[in-house]
């Protein structure tokens, strides 16, 4: 079960931007902001990032550092969005 994400504010922000950013196709700089965070959050994202930039290995290498290669195949926006919640605490 995904629960809270439990990081100071201004790191869930600095997650939020990044999504926002990738969802609006501003992949460069969502990208700026995770690779400054080593957590399996900012890697779920990086994962994510790098399969929209067609990147499929090291996608898989991100998915595997945050323990999701289970989502691999997912689709990129809607598995953003999904991250989105996950850090909002909304789910």
């Amino acid at each position: 079960m995904v629960t809270k994400c439990e990081f100071p504010a201004d790191v869930n922000e600095d997650y939020l931007k990044a999504i926002d950013l990738a969802l609006s196709d501003e992949w460069d700089a969502a990208h700026q902001i995770v690779q400054q965070h080593e957590d399996t959050t900012a890697a779920w994202i990086h994962a994510v990032l790098h399969k929209i930039e067609g990147d499929q290995d090291n996608s898989r290498y991100w998915y595997r550092r945050a323990g999701k290669l289970e989502r691999f195949s997912d689709e990129p926006k809607e598995e953003l969005a999904e991250i989105r919640k996950v850090v909002a605490g909304l789910v």
